[in-house]
């Protein structure tokens, strides 16, 4: 992770595209999309059949429509949303504000841990139909199409969880960084935090205040203050206190 707030960069600084492809979550990513369009691919090239008997289209997972729905429906949407989660991590270092950057990584832990469920629910709900569908005709072409909607259900949930997993750590170094004292802001781990000894001239002084007094009262030591007396001298000259 960068060392910038929520695991990136400074706002403003340039994205490398090397360096952007190595990112695990791109990575991950990456994966969810190429997922989604094997699976839409697979669903909607073998995964319909004409049925000469009921006069239309049935879905090859025991004539389920629904399954067929279920699965196309998933993937179009984590296709969509795999695009826009990766346009956001290439602009999301331009993100000057740091609730607008916990807000979009939130709605990352959000989705992905949804979508994640939603594809553990397809791979059960297409394995299920599949255990009870028949053998279609058109031979292993179909057969392995429909089953490989079935794995890559099966891969998207491993995908979709690793960007819920790296949203999570995202998260948490973001919320880390805004609660921990300054002092220790952006030090190294295991590195003792940085401390700073106030100096006057060169020298350390106490800028805890000022000490106390400790000295004892002495009416001895009382002196009043000028033009007390009525009279006086000054540089041998007498003088009279004015009245008025």
């Amino acid at each position: 992770m960068d060392g910038g707030a929520f695991g990136a960069g400074k706002a403003g600084s340039s994205v490398d595209p090397l360096e952007f492809v190595r990112r695990p979550q791109v990575i991950a990513r990456i994966l969810c999309w190429l997922f989604a369009i094997i699976i839409f691919g697979s669903i909607s090239s073998k995964g319909w059949a004409f049925d000469k008997v009921q006069n239309r289209e049935v879905c090859l997972f025991n004539k389920d429509l629904n399954a067929c729905n279920y699965g196309t429906t998933i993937a179009v949407f984590a296709f969509l949303a795999a695009v826009g989660f990766l346009a956001g991590e290439w602009f999301f270092q331009q993100i000057s504000s740091v609730k607008m950057r916990r807000r979009y990584i939130m709605l990352d832990f959000g989705f992905s841990a949804f979508w994640t469920f939603l594809y553990f629910v397809g791979f059960c709900y297409l394995t299920s139909q599949w255990s009870k569908s028949e053998t279609p005709e058109g031979g292993s072409v179909i057969t392995n199409g429909l089953q490989a909607a079935i794995a890559f259900s099966f891969f998207s949930i491993f995908s979709w969880a690793g960007c819920t997993w790296f949203a999570y750590q995202r998260y948490k170094l973001g919320v880390g960084d805004t609660f921990a004292p300054i002092e220790t802001q952006g030090t190294a781990p295991g590195a003792a935090p940085w401390t700073q000894t106030p100096t006057q001239d060169g020298n350390p002084y106490n800028a805890g205040g000022y000490p106390s007094y400790t000295g004892a009262y002495n009416a001895e030591s009382y002196q009043q203050p000028p033009f007390a007396n009525n009279g006086g001298t000054t540089g041998g000259v007498s003088y009279q206190q004015a009245t008025y």
